[in-house]
């Protein structure tokens, strides 16, 4: 869809944070007069109000009768349209787009087709995956625009002063969906892995999956990049698109530490800037996506060591009384914090976990602490309870200290007391901030604050926009 085909009918917006905004001022630079409605709370209706927007109205009760009567709502990603009131407003015929799905729809091609533009989904590194991507194009000369899930909202670079040669962006399971609601194909879509996650948003583990996936089976891109190692992804049929795989012998893959396309060697990753095999393997990803785009990525590989990684994510802040401090409050599933453990698989480590519940199993992580434990877990949050009562029984075995907290001051605490003066505080929540933190972006920040160092220096994702 495009923006001009909003003109003429009732349009609102359902959400005012940064991806809301950023969708009301891409409507008015396409529609500058069309009347708006914008859904939100008390204080961002004052914050909407003070723009002197006179074709602008703000509602604060975003019923299912007041959103059933306009003809489009252009939702915020993190609103489900799952819920009841967005559910009931559909039957009646409204339809519910995010900004992705404008902006695909404004960029489409002739052919149906998002030229030269590289989507990246997954559960977990998808965007230390976009953002390497990025790199590895600047690297090479091509001018490319990073944005989406990662830090900046396509909408807010809708229409940049330079046009990039490439995009990469970052889509979460809130925004698959969104493409292929755009009628628009990308040219290339990459998928990690599939684990479960965000249950609230998506209601079920089967929905989340059928979601995630949509970025491959409803948008069709013209090239499907997929792990080949994610049974899941292996094995999906995808009749409309080119099929590339990653991490199998033939393509792209990594044999230990050493990176190989087919049978010849390309590099030891071993000192790449990127935390946990996880992260090297998805290096092979990025690879293929360049491949796919006609570009010698074996010539782009090796700028992979000049990557400067992206904050909350497996990031060491530093060394204060031989401890070491570990940043990844990115992470929000058991299956992130097993990947960050094994990064530091040598080192004694107290790990952080638990958070906000969301309905995740931790039976796979507890049965994994049987025989690749760290020397401490230390639970806190609303299923900090959860967790700890799955991991007790392992626990009395003798193979780790197990700790409950009551917030993460105190986990801190109790994780600088078992550790002494050596070792890594790990914070790998597997589990989102909310209730505690408004996202896991403060949650680290607070988390560097805690353990000594300035969080104002940690916090900036290299390279968004245009460059």
């Amino acid at each position: 869809m495009r923006i001009s085909q909003l003109d003429g009918k009732g349009v609102a917006l359902w959400g005012w944070g940064r991806e809301g905004r950023a969708a009301y001022r891409a409507i008015r630079s396409r529609l500058p007069e069309l009347p708006l409605t914008v859904f939100c709370n008390p204080e961002e209706a004052s914050e909407a109000a003070s723009l002197g927007d006179t074709h602008l109205v703000t509602d604060t009760d975003a019923t299912a009768e007041r959103l059933g009567a306009f003809d489009v709502v252009v939702k915020s990603p993190g609103i489900s349209p799952y819920r009841p009131e967005a559910i009931a407003a559909a039957e009646r015929g409204t339809r519910f787009i995010g900004g992705t799905a404008l902006w695909f729809g404004e960029h489409v091609g002739a052919d149906g087709v998002v030229a030269r533009t590289v989507c990246v989904t997954g559960t977990k590194g998808k965007s230390t995956t976009t953002a390497l991507l990025a790199h590895l194009l600047r690297a090479g000369g091509h001018v490319t625009g990073l944005a989406g899930n990662i830090g900046l909202p396509l909408l807010e670079v809708l229409d940049p002063e330079q046009s990039p040669e490439f995009w990469a962006v970052e889509l979460s399971s809130y925004q698959t969906g969104d493409v292929a609601l755009s009628g628009a194909h990308p040219h290339i879509a990459v998928a990690l892995n599939v684990f479960p996650e965000h249950l609230d948003w998506h209601g079920s583990e089967a929905r989340y999956v059928e979601d995630k996936l949509r970025l491959l089976t409803e948008a069709a891109p013209k090239i499907a990049v997929v792990n080949a190692s994610d049974p899941r992804l292996a094995a999906l049929p995808l009749p409309g698109s080119v099929v590339l795989r990653f991490g199998d012998d033939s393509g792209w893959h990594l044999r230990e530490d050493d990176l190989y396309r087919g049978g010849h060697f390309v590099m030891d990753t071993r000192a790449l800037p990127l935390p946990g095999r996880h992260n090297r393997g998805n290096l092979c990803a990025v690879l293929t996506a360049i491949e796919a785009l006609g570009l010698d990525a074996a010539a782009l590989a090796p700028h992979a060591a000049s990557f400067r990684p992206l904050p909350h994510r497996l990031q060491s802040l530093g060394t204060c009384d031989g401890i070491t401090y570990v940043n990844d409050s990115i992470s929000t599933t058991p299956h992130a914090s097993l990947a960050a453990l094994d990064c530091f698989s040598q080192r004694r480590v107290a790990i952080l976990v638990g958070g906000h519940d969301r309905g995740l199993p931790w039976e796979d992580f507890a049965e994994a602490m049987r025989e690749h434990a760290p020397l401490a877990v230390i639970t806190m949050g609303q299923n900090g309870p959860r967790i700890h009562a799955l991991l007790a029984p392992v626990a009395a075995q003798g193979g780790f200290a197990l700790n409950e907290a009551s917030d993460l001051a105190d986990a801190m605490a109790q994780a600088k007391a078992l550790l002494g003066d050596d070792g890594v505080v790990l914070l790998s929540p597997g589990a989102p901030s909310f209730g505690m933190y408004r996202d896991y972006v403060a949650r680290g920040r607070h988390f560097a604050e805690l353990a000594g160092f300035d969080p104002d220096t940690i916090n900036t994702i290299p390279g968004l926009g245009i460059a």
